[in-house]
Order: C-alpha cells, then sequence, then structure tokens
C-alpha cells in the first residue's frame, strides 16, 4: 500500500465497514455485489488493493453465528422436543442469512482495520 497524502478525516472502522463503504472516505462502495471487494473507490479513488481480509471473517463468522444457532436448537430441544424435521426447517435458513450478513459485516470492517493501521503482509528481514 503506498503512502496516502490526501487529507481525509478519520472514519470510524465498524460503521464504514457495516454498511459497506470505503475506509477512507466513507462515501464510495466497498463491495461489488455481496462479498466481492471492488477495484477501486468511486468517491475518492482509493486502490483497494490491499484488502486481503483472508479467512479471518469466515473464523468469526463460524464461531459467532455457530453459537448463537447451537444455543437455538440446545434450547428449543430442551423444552420442547420438537421433531428432527422442525429443527432443520427452523435453522437452516437461519444459519443460512445469518451467516451470510455476517459475512459481509466482518469482511468489512476487517479491511477497515487494516486500512486504519496500516496492515501489510509480514515479511521476514533479509539481513
Amino acid at each position: 500500500m503506498s503512502e496516502d497524502r490526501a487529507h481525509f478525516p478519520p472514519v470510524d472502522p465498524l460503521k464504514t465497514g457495516i454498511s459497506g463503504c470505503c475506509p477512507r472516505c466513507g462515501q464510495g462502495k466497498l463491495f461489488d455485489g455481496l462479498l466481492s471487494v471492488k477495484p477501486r473507490c468511486a468517491a475518492c479513488g482509493l486502490d483497494y488493493s490491499f484488502a486481503d481480509s483472508g479467512d479471518g471473517p469466515a473464523v468469526f463468522v463460524i464461531l459467532i453465528v455457530g453459537f448463537i444457532v447451537i444455543g437455538s436448537v440446545l434450547w428449543l430441544e430442551v423444552n420442547y422436543s420438537p421433531p428432527i424435521w422442525l429443527h432443520i426447517l427452523l435453522f437452516a435458513p437461519l444459519t443460512i442469512a445469518l451467516s451470510l450478513a455476517a459475512l459481509r459485516w466482518c469482511k468489512g470492517i476487517l479491511i477497515a482495520m487494516q486500512y486504519r493501521h496500516n496492515a501489510r503482509e509480514g515479511r521476514i528481514s533479509s539481513d
């Protein structure tokens, strides 16, 4: 990532990440579609080539959504003992919807945090 010489007021990474906006100006869109990152910001021209969230968002989503869904499944089973088809009917769509929403939010937040803290790939010094 090259040195940023533009003067933009700092934006909140949580707000921009959840809304899917540019981490520098907070105006342009970060995503092109559901999860693919645009090449650059249409508002300020920031090149998004630095943005590599890797597997981080997926790990957070698995842990958070898994906790919510499995906790709900166990609570329902202990209190009401419904048939298995009802579990599938209720929790399969819930899991998919929560996962897609949370994955977009987590990816946006992690990319905004990368920009804010000027995070780069780790390198080992050769000297």
